[in-house]
């Protein structure tokens, strides 16, 4: 089968388009044929390396001391079953499916055997009205965002601030706190502004021209996707009893939030998204009722995955990066 290897961490030049063998499904696995997959910005990271210090040594040991062990990256996808293990229940050749692979990657190929009950990996049945292209945007951004704005505890009517809305995740953030009745405000880059508009953003704001904490502005809830906002200002800019979501916390983050929540009435909170499949089933049932989407940016064939990963490095993406390894049929 084809697949882009990952040959050496740094710039997408170490993806290459390669012949490797077809795997097979063991007694609890299930082979997928992939329609579609995306680039995201965890995998840049990963093929660089661009870790907070403290997890460099740890990822490295992980990832392959010298080289990458795990030959393919990926952490989403979308397909269809083409053959399941003897002990598999749950799925059936033929069902189109979308997933999360979790630490195992290996999105960025033709097939790939993930088990019925993973453990990091999380599976379910494609929503029926998505293509695979937009099915295999949402697992991954989707439960990170439903995962931080649920700690969150959005009541309706409260007013959010979603940072990084025009990104992967930001894009369910926005869409997943109007869902839960809030008045929400997209904030990143001139040219994402009209896509955070598109889907319901009350505001949006152009963090190039306009400092969100001299505004005057308070809110409910700041949820930061990157890690990459202001820990003063955003602490300065909520309510009281206002939550500060977190996503991509450095140490001294970590640090200042313990003293935020000793000291004062506000909470900051922190951690990495757990995934389970009851909550990709609750995303596929959000989009089959029309309160979800997936936004892509660009599309690229396999071949052109390096160059794929070139351009989420650029910083410039709207929603989400998909590669094509099958066209799309309209299913």
């Amino acid at each position: 089968m084809k697949a882009v290897t990952w040959t050496r961490y740094g710039p997408p030049d170490g993806l290459q388009l390669t012949d490797i063998d077809k795997p097979s499904p063991k007694d609890n696995e299930i082979l997928i044929r992939i329609h579609a997959a995306t680039v995201t910005a965890g995998d840049s990271e990963v093929r660089r390396l661009q870790f907070p210090f403290w997890l460099w040594l740890p990822i490295r040991l992980y990832m392959g001391v010298i080289q990458p062990r795990n030959k393919i990256l990926g952490q989403e996808l979308a397909g269809e079953v083409e053959a399941v293990g003897k002990d598999v229940t749950r799925f059936q050749p033929g069902d189109p499916i979308f997933a999360a692979t979790g630490f195992d990657f290996g999105a960025y190929a033709e097939y790939k055997c993930l088990p019925e009950k993973p453990v990091d990996a999380v599976l379910a049945l494609k929503p029926t009205n998505m293509t695979y292209a937009e099915a295999a945007a949402v697992p991954v951004a989707g439960l990170e965002a439903l995962h931080f704005l649920r700690r969150g505890n959005i009541q309706p009517g409260e007013k959010v601030l979603v940072f990084g809305g025009g990104g992967s995740i930001g894009t369910y953030g926005i869409q997943l706190a109007k869902y839960f009745g809030a008045e929400v405000t997209g904030l990143d880059s001139a040219g994402k502004l009209d896509t955070m508009r598109s889907i319901g953003a009350d505001h949006v704001i152009d963090y190039r021209q306009t400092d969100f904490s001299t505004t005057g502005e308070t809110y409910d809830v700041i949820f930061d996707v990157i890690g990459k906002s202001s820990f003063p200002a955003c602490i300065r800019s909520l309510k009281p009893n206002g939550r500060y979501l977190l996503a991509n916390p450095g140490l001294t983050d970590m640090l200042r939030a313990r003293l935020i929540s000793l000291t004062s009435t506000k909470r900051v909170i922190l951690g990495s998204a757990s995934r389970k499949p009851e909550d990709l089933i609750f995303l596929k049932e959000l989009i089959e009722a029309g309160k979800l989407k997936a936004v892509i940016d660009r599309r690229y064939p396999l071949e052109q995955t390096a160059e794929a990963h070139r351009y989420v490095d650029s910083g410039q993406k709207k929603g989400n990066v998909v590669i094509t390894v099958i066209p799309d049929d309209g299913s």
